[in-house]
């Protein structure tokens, strides 16, 4: 998913710098990606995406650890420990959503 969004994004601003069409349509673009992400609905599915990437990130460490148990070297265990969260803080984001 973060591939195609970052292709998505290219894209767009290989359009915008490549176009002729002028100020005029890269104020209008500008308008709408602003306003595409203002909208509630795009935060919500946001929201969700990343509370299911969470999950699944989780679901895969446990996975990946039944299997490999202690083989793994600290400087990686100590990277991927499970239950290692920001604190309160940092979960405050500039959207205005809860992470519920």
């Amino acid at each position: 998913m973060r591939y195609k969004l970052t292709f998505v994004a290219g894209l767009a601003l290989g359009y915008v710098l490549g176009t002729h069409a002028g100020r005029e349509r890269y104020e209008e673009m500008k308008k709408s990606a602003r306003e595409l992400a203002r909208n509630p609905a795009v935060r919500n599915a946001c929201e969700t995406a990343a509370t299911t990437g969470r999950e699944y990130a989780g679901r895969a460490y446990h996975s990946v650890s039944e299997k490999v148990g202690d083989r793994l070297p600290a400087a990686v265990t100590d990277r991927l420990r499970p239950g290692r969260r920001r604190s309160d803080e940092d979960l405050d984001d500039d959207w205005g959503t809860s992470n519920t």
